[in-house]
């Protein structure tokens, strides 16, 4: 394992997005080779040490262990929005070539006129068969939520279901008996204690999941089958690196009702692989091995900031002890 994840071998990349995302405008992380190929380590910098080590376990997995047997080929997609304009929205879903598309929304305290707009763009490009669901990121009380569930619903013409509107379980639980819409819970399954014993079936119809910050593909499989709901699987914002960790897990799923959160490779302004991981007729095929990267792309985007390459190799050193 020391070997493996060796701070000094591994490679810090940095690249810029299309679009400002969560907050940030550049996509930071390390790769790391082993045995099976490459994994990427890309915890945000909100997760500290104890949970970032989940994260280092999706690699550590996809590079020595692999994956379970997928039941599928293909996933379906949904394209993502990030809180841009309603013509740039619009623009997004038109070239996505998916049937669904998930707007990020709340972006800020005033938002809810943009969102309005921004949903009814969504509406407009995707038709009334296509499918619309939102990301509140858990910004909102249980009252604003109901109040704007409400009116974001209007506009889009219906929503396929709303994503952590909320912080906790409970006011998850209190939003879904207050709104006609179904309720998805994110964070409250990846940021818990224990994710497997996080009792989400009274709060929440859908379950998000993110295999990277959940500890790997298998342990995902195993939150999903606690969770007892219908699974999305969603990205944590990887590279094509990163990315088929997700797929696989997708793949793996005994049910997969709704498409999924994958397709956040257009989001990135640059890859790693040539090939990169972009939606085909609104899916991605299940990968079997990890990819490889492009040695011309490695030179490309290798961290500009010695001191922020620094603080990334320093971060690896930490976490892989509490894998130890």
């Amino acid at each position: 394992m020391s070997d493996l994840l060796d701070p000094e071998s591994a490679y810090v990349y940095a690249i810029p997005l299309r679009t400002r995302f969560r907050g940030i405008t550049v996509r930071e992380g390390v790769l790391i080779e082993g045995p099976l190929g490459w994994g990427e380590f890309c915890p945000f910098p909100e997760y500290d040490d104890r949970e970032a080590a989940n994260w280092l376990a999706t690699t550590v997995e996809q590079v020595t262990a692999g994956w379970p047997e997928p039941v599928r080929d293909r996933i379906p997609v949904n394209c993502t929005v990030p809180a841009v304009s309603a013509e740039r929205a619009h623009a997004i879903v038109a070239g996505s070539g998916c049937r669904t598309a998930k707007v990020k929304i709340a972006d800020h305290p005033d938002a809810l006129p943009e969102d309005l707009d921004r949903v009814a763009a969504v509406r407009d490009a995707l038709g009334p068969d296509g499918a619309i669901r939102v990301d509140a990121n858990a910004v909102w009380d249980v009252e604003t939520a109901v109040r704007q569930i409400e009116r974001i619903d209007r506009a889009a013409g219906g929503l396929e279901y709303v994503e952590q509107p909320c912080r906790t379980i409970e006011e998850l639980a209190e939003v879904r008996r207050r709104v006609d819409v179904r309720v998805a819970a994110d964070e409250s399954i990846r940021r818990a204690e224990d994710p497997l014993r996080v009792a989400v079936a009274g709060a929440a119809d859908v379950a998000v999941l993110k295999c990277t910050p959940l500890g790997g593909v298998r342990r995902a499989l195993r939150v999903a089958e606690a969770a007892g709901l219908p699974c999305v699987v969603s990205s944590a914002l990887e590279t094509s690196i990163g990315l088929p960790a997700q797929l696989a897990l997708a793949g793996a799923l005994p049910d997969l009702e709704f498409a999924c959160g994958l397709g956040t490779v257009r989001l990135f302004d640059g890859d790693l692989i040539t090939d990169s991981l972009l939606p085909e007729n609104g899916s991605l095929p299940v990968p079997r091995t990890p990819p490889q990267p492009d040695p011309e792309l490695l030179h490309r985007f290798r961290h500009p900031d010695p001191q922020r390459e620094r603080w990334w190799r320093d971060r690896l050193d930490r976490v892989r002890r509490l894998l130890d």
